[in-house]
């Protein structure tokens, strides 16, 4: 008999939430299109190119839509139970309400191991190929100049500054690498300054660059046409590398969880604040379990409402509640950015905080 729930309880849930989320997904691409068509009568992109660029957004909006959807999906699966007094006979039958939400648990634990790689590793990809349509062929997003006034703390009293990169040439124009007496941070000991730094063969290249090492009472200045930059004495090796100077000017949505994770390695080394990068590194993990918060809320709500009040008092709710929810994230995710909180407990605060609710809620209703 439990079986047979259970299998009646995922069916409906999947049949659901798939409906909500080709209803999400249909909308989201409809308003943007609308938004967007301009952009591409103006730059005469085809129809094939127009389905390539929504066919690489798609990833994106099923990740803001997912915990929508999975509520929703609750939402009617429980809803329609209480329409039917489905979850009374079931009571009755001395099954808990616990033990009744357990396919739907299930069912939130499948959305989130999946959301959990298609978030972190599907979705930037596909957000890379999209701003790619888009610098070409929309004109947006364009850097002809490359990236410019760069600063990085290489070590303790080292100091590397760029005028302007360009990323397609791997290569770096005004540049300034600035060491300090270790003791005191405050007297200048070695500054060379460059034409041009390039990257080649898995290293740096200064071209035009001249060295200057002063002492109390001297100067000594030395002057490359070319010279590799980890063949100057006194220098700490240059960490830095191309891509992590290109991916500076990325969000996190579009790095995955490895690529962040390396970039915030490389931040941390250089010593480099990296409260902000922490807290959008694990939120990258904690976002997809919002989808187990929605369910237990949703049947929190479900549970204890009459069958005269229907729907639309469960759906008015459950969407105030998850504006909250992410009210709460954005809110909690500031403090983290400010360094006010542990990036770690900033991420899961709201989830922490929601799970603790709903579960009490629960606990109330089941007893």
């Amino acid at each position: 008999m439990g079986k047979k729930i259970d299998k009646y309880i995922i069916f409906q849930f999947a049949k659901n939430f798939l409906f909500a989320l080709l209803c999400f997904i249909t909308i989201f691409i409809l308003i943007d299109l609308f938004e967007t068509l301009d952009k591409f009568i103006d730059n005469k992109v085809g129809y094939g190119m127009i389905l390539e660029y929504y066919f690489y957004f798609t990833p994106e909006i099923i990740k803001l839509i997912t915990p929508v959807s999975v509520l929703l999906a609750t939402l009617f699966t429980a809803g329609r139970m209480v329409n039917f007094n489905e979850i009374v006979a079931v009571k009755n039958a001395g099954v808990s309400l616990i033990r009744f939400m357990a396919p739907l648990l299930f069912c939130g634990i499948l959305v989130t191991l999946i959301s959990l790689y298609f978030n972190n590793w599907i979705v930037p990809e596909a957000n890379k190929k999209k701003f790619f349509i888009e610098r070409n062929y929309l004109k947006k997003n364009i850097q002809v100049s490359g990236l410019g006034r760069l600063y990085f703390q290489e070590s303790r009293n080292q100091f590397l500054l760029m005028e302007n990169f360009r990323d397609d040439k791997l290569s770096a124009s005004g540049v300034s690498i600035q060491i300090y007496n270790p003791d005191t941070l405050t007297r200048l000991i070695k500054r060379i300054d460059a034409k041009e730094m390039i990257w080649e063969n898995e290293e740096w290249i200064l071209i035009g660059a001249v060295e200057r090492t002063f002492s109390d009472d001297s100067e000594l200045m030395s002057y490359y046409e070319r010279k590799k930059l980890n063949e100057i004495s006194g220098i700490n090796k240059i960490s830095i590398r191309p891509e992590q100077i290109t991916r500076r000017q990325l969000k996190p949505d579009e790095m995955n969880y490895t690529e962040l994770k390396d970039f915030i390695d490389g931040m941390r080394k250089t010593g480099q604040n990296i409260d902000r990068q922490l807290v959008d590194y694990y939120a990258k993990i904690s976002f997809p379990f919002s989808s187990i918060i929605v369910i237990i809320f949703a049947m929190a709500i479900s549970a204890g409402t009459k069958r005269k009040k229907g729907l639309a008092m469960q759906f008015g709710m459950s969407i105030l509640i998850s504006f909250i929810y992410l009210g709460f994230t954005k809110i909690s995710n500031s403090f983290g950015y400010n360094g006010d909180l542990d990036p770690l407990l900033t991420a899961w605060l709201a989830n922490i905080t929601f799970f603790s609710v709903g579960a009490v809620v629960l606990y109330k209703k089941n007893y």
